[in-house]
């Protein structure tokens, strides 16, 4: 099966060696582009080298890839997934993954630790105040940073190769420009995803973990239910 996955440039590198692992090719489509602050990034990179943050929470991995390379010194880093953590570790970043790949699990991983900690979340210029409450319910200090924006692109996605579609965020479908009628498998990234995708009038086949290779493992439990189906 041939997947395009919503993905902004900069985070499409490693999806063809996880899809062909499931038996899929893949391709990047994009609906969005990323709009960086460099002098937000220098900022809190600079904050973090001055030991003002007793956590550093990345959302995903484009924050790592920006912050990353400038830190001289950090404290204890939570990545939200492995792809994630694999980005840190590349810049010889120790760091700690989340067990799911929400921002909701960050608090019930963290427990009571978070109590009297400042922690700080270099991300996208899209507030999570469900993530902030949650710190802020804990006695945590909270320092969200928006670092980059998401531009929708506007330009319509190259769909005529692709079977199924994964949508890897909310936005990624709200920003597409794509023909729903057309009878491509459309797949959410996780419950988030899908339920916006529902919210937009489209109903997903499969809906992942939150993560893509748990995606990749739900779409092929999928194919094989249909194809058991039609024999």
């Amino acid at each position: 099966m041939k997947i395009a996955i919503t993905r902004l440039k900069e985070k499409a590198k490693k999806d063809a060696e996880l899809c062909k692992k499931y038996g899929h090719a893949c391709y990047a489509v994009s609906p969005m582009e990323a709009s960086v602050y460099e002098d937000a990034v220098t900022s809190f990179a600079a904050r973090t080298n001055e030991g003002e943050f007793d956590c550093i929470f990345f959302t995903s991995a484009l924050p790592a890839v920006q912050v990353a390379p400038l830190l001289k010194k950090w404290p204890r880093v939570i990545a939200i997934g492995p792809q994630t953590a694999k980005t840190l570790e590349s810049f010889e970043i120790l760091c700690e993954t989340l067990p799911a790949f929400y921002s909701r699990d960050f608090v019930p991983y963290l427990g009571d630790w978070i109590a009297g900690k400042k922690i700080g979340i270099p991300r996208a210029d899209v507030p999570n105040p469900a993530l902030i409450s949650a710190i802020e319910e804990k006695g945590g200090i909270v320092c969200e940073v928006p670092i980059y924006s998401l531009v929708p692109t506007k330009e319509e996605l190259l769909l005529d190769d692709a079977d199924a579609i994964i949508f890897t965020s909310a936005n990624s479908f709200s920003y597409a420009v794509w023909d729903k009628k057309t009878d491509i498998i459309p797949v959410a990234i996780g419950d988030i995803t899908g339920e916006r995708m529902r919210e937009g009038g489209v109903s997903p086949a499969v809906t992942g973990d939150g993560s893509l290779e748990g995606t990749l493992i739900a779409l092929n439990d999928y194919i094989g239910k249909i194809s058991g189906e039609t024999d």
